[in-house]
């Protein structure tokens, strides 16, 4: 079974390290309420559904893209059981045909690992080299949930908030599309 934290509100008492810190940090500078759960690390949707039921809101799914030559980058936010097609979001983008990124391009622009891939990572995107792209059903929904940065924790925040404030203040607005 999987160990969830019970709900917990605002930054914790001990600092987090790393972007789950920075993210803490900043949400707090923001004045965005927020709460979070830390648990076992989870690698796959499938995974994060005891988290959902303890957040009372699905963690989205977060897929990082790129084109043949890596020059061209996306992160894709999606509702957790829409399946996504490639080749679809591509057209509705107008980009070349797209594939995951890798591993390496993951850690270099968003400062996560595989399995961890979240909108928070844009964080470490100062230059803008990533395409944030949020599919409408997400974008109108009440509340958003995600790993803050490491799959060991996940987080819940308006959904008002984060398009409104958080991204704002990093510098990414999204496109928001319907797939």
């Amino acid at each position: 079974m999987l160990y969830i934290s019970e709900i917990k509100k605002g930054a914790p008492d001990k600092k987090k390290s790393g972007l789950e810190g920075e993210v803490h940090k900043i949400l707090n500078e923001l004045k965005i309420d927020f709460c979070w759960v830390e648990n076992d690390e989870v690698s796959t949707m499938q995974e994060c559904v005891e988290i959902n039921n303890v957040l009372g809101e699905e963690i989205v799914k977060t897929v990082f893209l790129s084109n043949r030559q890596k020059t061209m980058l996306y992160l894709m936010i999606l509702p957790p059981d829409k399946p996504f097609d490639s080749k679809a979001f591509a057209k509705e983008i107008e980009a070349p045909r797209l594939s995951f990124a890798s591993g390496e391009l993951m850690e270099q622009h968003l400062g996560v690992s595989p399995g961890s891939a979240t909108i928070m990572g844009l964080i470490n995107d100062k230059d803008n080299n990533i395409e944030l792209v949020i599919d409408k059903d997400i974008a109108e929904k009440e509340w958003f949930a995600c790993n803050p940065g490491t799959n060991r924790s996940h987080i819940k925040l308006r959904t008002s908030d984060l398009l409104g404030k958080f991204l704002p203040h990093i510098n990414h607005i999204p496109k928001i599309i319907s797939i």
